[in-house]
């Protein structure tokens, strides 16, 4: 070989080197929605990834990573696929997803992952020619560092409102703990080996109530303008509606807001849910990173990060009452609300907040927890804590005795509602209310 052909073939490699390097650089973010920091992925690029197109990225469906999955360290889910089934929010003509492994204690790789539109409700099998292949920076495999989350690229799919999507990803080596929501209400589903394009549903065989490093679905959206958060607790979460019935009181104003888009003053807007059974706004469950966040600490995550945010439900509070009955007064749980509140308004949004429902006949109730419930409801009705006030407890209660709730929308436990309760407290809320000023200080 001469001198000039060497200096060629080596001038050849460097340019290959340098177009697959920038392949595979991608922008990783911190779970807790600090700046994006680099990680690598390999693999091989997808055509199905969606050019520069016109609309609004909201979110279409949303959930918080909750803890570590037991039963899944050291090895994870290695070598099996995980097909999370969601349901849509907002309908779009593309769409792009978030995986996180924030309770990971080893990388996650992600080789392969897929994104279709179900054939059928309550099922694992998918609408064939839905079926896109996601990229993360153009590759089709990902890297997510331990505490980290990643969006993947934006595939060209037509998702439509009111669908069920199903999200598919393949692990091939270990990567535990699971990062999961385990309070679903929704039944995805399990396969050996690696099914994630395949449609059918023969492979999926295992059946389960959680969603998997699934956190956000975001559609590139013609049918909404922003989003809304609904950021709460197991009542939010909606613990105890139907399975697979898509009937937490989130669901129900979502189909309000999108019966009423147009008329009137009220708003084109998505609702995504960030509830999390169990949570408090001033403490967090065990572990580092802890399980179970306080709201204090996921809000910049699960609310200011998410796309074309215009406002914010928060109904949060009881079971701060609830499960330290010695360290809460209505003082600390409505100054915990209110540092909420000044993050929201630091960033613009309207934040709508609602009143703590009576728990009556609960086994945690007592006198005095009831009290502080209703000091705390006292303060928000006097507007001193939110922009606007959506009054669940007024709206559930039994008007023949206050501090319980109404045995129509009680579910048994005499602190969640039923479907029935969920379905009226998305009936209570004024939509206008969702939309208007910020004041620059409450």
């Amino acid at each position: 070989m001469t001198k000039r052909h060497g200096y060629a073939l080596l001038a050849a490699i460097l340019a290959v080197v340098v177009v697959l390097s920038a392949a595979i650089y991608i922008g990783v973010a911190a779970d807790d929605g600090t700046a994006a920091k680099p990680a690598v992925a390999s693999g091989h690029t997808s055509h199905d990834a969606a050019p520069a197109s016109t609309g609004t990225w909201v979110g279409a469906w949303s959930a918080s990573p909750v803890g570590a999955e037991p039963g899944t360290e050291p090895d994870g889910l290695a070598g099996r696929s995980v097909r999370n089934v969601v349901h849509t929010a907002a309908g779009g003509t593309s769409a792009r997803i978030t995986l996180s492994n924030l309770y990971g204690q080893q990388p996650l790789v992600v080789t392969h992952a897929t994104i279709a539109l179900a054939d059928t409700a309550d099922s694992a099998a998918a609408t064939a020619d839905t079926m896109r292949r996601l990229t993360f920076g153009g590759a089709t495999a990902v890297e997510i560092p331990v505490g980290r989350q990643v969006t993947s690229d934006a595939a060209r799919v037509r998702v439509p409102h009111g669908a069920d999507v199903l999200v598919t990803t393949y692990s091939p080596t270990l990567s535990g703990p699971v990062t999961y929501h385990p309070h679903a209400r929704q039944i995805s589903y399990v396969a050996d080996g690696d099914r994630t394009e395949d449609p059918s549903a023969i492979a999926y065989t295992e059946q389960t109530p959680y969603w998997r490093y699934l956190t956000a679905l975001d559609v590139l959206s013609d049918d909404a303008t922003g989003t809304v958060v609904a950021f709460g607790d197991s009542l939010t979460d909606g613990i105890t509606s139907t399975v697979g019935a898509n009937r937490r009181w989130t669901d129900a104003l979502s189909e309000r807001l999108r019966d009423a888009a147009g008329s009137g003053d009220t708003p084109r807007y998505s609702v995504v849910n960030q509830g999390i059974s169990g949570n408090q706004v001033l403490a967090a469950g065990f572990g580092r990173p802890a399980d179970n966040p306080s709201g204090l600490n996921r809000f910049g995550r699960d609310v200011l990060d998410r796309p074309n945010v215009k406002a914010v439900v928060i109904d949060l509070g009881v079971n701060d009452i609830l499960r330290n009955p010695n360290q809460v007064d209505p003082v600390t749980v409505t100054d915990g609300l209110r540092t909420l509140v000044r993050q929201a308004h630091a960033r613009g949004l309207r934040v709508v907040g609602a009143t703590l429902m009576p728990f009556q006949g609960h086994r945690g109730y007592t006198d005095a927890r009831d009290a502080v419930r209703r000091a705390v409801n006292a303060e928000i009705r006097a507007g001193k804590v939110y922009d606007a006030v959506v009054d669940f407890d007024a709206a559930l209660r039994d008007p023949h005795n206050p501090r319980r709730l109404l045995p129509d929308y009680d579910s048994g436990d005499h602190l969640h509602p039923s479907d029935k309760g969920f379905a009226r407290m998305a009936e209570v809320f004024d939509l206008k209310e969702l939309k208007g000023p910020v004041p620059a200080e409450l």
